[in-house]
């Protein structure tokens, strides 16, 4: 029986530490090899195309990155790859987002080195891996029609997206820029969200972001 070749690794990162400490990790297995890494949303494509990872561990935070749309982009493109998202964020609406659009496996950063090689193994397989501290709160969250969800699970993808860009206090010039979209249709989502969370100006949508931990 032929040996299986081993799991190539994309590492997208901003900071450059966490990104050396991770290959260092991963270096110590036979069966998983860091193949490229990326230090932003816009990097990321052409490592993808240089290197053809099996699996993309990617921050949820990077600059030039639009998470929700950029992982369904990504996916759309390379329906082959799997993707490991690895961040500080333990809120269980990010790993929602983050499902929601396609990815396959959602870590936080604080867990032990033997779990990433365990999700990455997982992704790998095509199974969904997720953070035992999260899991029970996300897939309770996940068998909820958007429908019958509230407050911040209530926003479409897109609409999570632009309350992110409000809330790190871009311009709607920029949120419609950087989402490819027109200023009326980002008009909109704020519209949308401040109507599904109950806000009453732009001020309190940027003060709600704040407070949810969404501004980065």
């Amino acid at each position: 029986m032929s040996q299986r070749m081993p799991t190539r690794v994309l590492l997208a990162d901003d900071h450059t530490m966490v990104r050396e400490a991770l290959a260092r990790i991963l270096d110590e297995t036979s069966d998983i090899v860091v193949v490229a890494q990326a230090r932003d949303g816009r990097e990321v494509s052409d490592a993808i195309q240089r290197s053809a990872p099996d699996v993309l561990v990617l921050d949820f935070t990077m600059p030039h990155l639009d998470p929700p749309r950029d992982i369904e982009r990504l996916l759309g493109q390379y329906p082959s790859l799997k993707i490991l998202v690895l961040t500080v964020h333990e809120r269980a609406h990010y790993a929602l987002r983050a499902l929601e659009s396609g990815a396959h496996g959602y870590l936080i950063k604080s867990a032990a080195s033997e779990e990433l090689m365990e999700a990455i193994r997982e992704v790998r397989a095509g199974r969904v891996y997720l953070s035992s501290s999260i899991s029970q709160d996300v897939l309770a969250r996940l068998r909820t029609p958007r429908d019958k969800r509230s407050g911040l699970e209530a926003l479409s993808p897109r609409e999570f997206s632009c309350l992110r860009l409000l809330g790190a206090g871009k311009t709607l010039q920029e949120c419609a820029r950087e989402m490819h979209v027109s200023v009326s249709t980002a008009s909109t989502y704020r519209g949308r969200i401040m109507e599904k969370l109950g806000l009453d100006s732009t001020a309190e949508l940027i003060r709600f972001a704040l407070e949810h931990d969404l501004s980065t």
